[in-house]
């Protein structure tokens, strides 16, 4: 005998001016695990409002199996035993896609410039594309940026107008050594940071052993300051003292 049809009903809220992405992820994922789903949309507020209310939730999606009311979308994922993001969790996902991104700028760069990926350009142009995205993601939010810098560069702490130059600073010195451009100005800026950021980030994790925040992808990330802190400032010390012997 064929099994029997697996079947989920989804309330979801749809509306002219919202979709709820929620929903659409739980309708997709209860697909993928073989169930043929009852799609019910909430076409307005009022029908939202009043789908919650009546059973007794905060919030929409919410998918119910046979009699079971599973929940959110986060409940489904626990539901079929799949992992549910912690958002307070520390991580280094945003510094790894940045780097390797940057390392496949750099040798796709240096492949259409020299017909060759591993060139000493690739290596520079490597470190001078991490720079820039790393100066972009803390420009996207500058204010929060600057609140978590702030908690450990030496001379943010003394001049405060610092930790708002600072990315603008990163950026311009990364554009300028992708171009080899300027490089008596560009090398002794990117020195200047990195030699600050490598001593400042030194002092609070490894003598002062406190627990903090990165600020290297922007001040809403969860990536710990530590070795990769280190390492972005480390990278600009040298490029820029190789800048300058070369």
């Amino acid at each position: 005998m064929p099994s029997p049809k697996k079947v989920a009903v989804l309330y979801r809220m749809q509306t002219p001016a919202h979709i709820c992405p929620f929903g659409l992820r739980s309708r997709g994922l209860l697909r993928r695990k073989g169930f043929e789903v009852d799609d019910r949309l909430l076409t307005s507020r009022e029908q939202t409002d009043a789908f919650k209310a009546e059973h007794g939730v905060k919030t929409t999606p919410q998918t119910f199996i046979g009699d079971e009311r599973i929940g959110g979308h986060e409940d489904l994922r626990k539901y079929f035993g799949m992992p549910v993001r912690d958002k307070t969790r520390k991580t280094y996902t945003p510094v790894i896609a940045i780097f390797a991104s940057a390392a496949l700028m750099a040798l796709a760069i240096s492949w259409a410039m020299f017909g060759s990926l591993l060139t000493v350009r690739a290596a520079e142009w490597f470190i001078a594309i991490s720079m820039c995205l790393l100066a972009v993601q803390k420009l996207r939010d500058i204010d929060a940026f600057t609140n978590t810098f702030l908690g450990y560069d030496l001379l943010a702490r003394r001049h405060v107008r610092y930790a708002y130059i600072y990315p603008f600073a990163e950026l311009l010195a990364g554009i300028l050594m992708i171009a080899g451009a300027l490089m008596w100005f560009a090398a002794p800026l990117a020195l200047f940071i990195g030699a600050i950021g490598t001593v400042s980030v030194y002092k609070a994790v490894y003598i002062e052993k406190r627990d903090l925040k990165c600020a290297c992808v922007g001040g809403d990330s969860n990536v710990p300051l530590g070795f990769v802190s280190l390492l972005e400032n480390v990278m600009m010390v040298a490029m820029a003292t190789w800048m300058l012997l070369k």
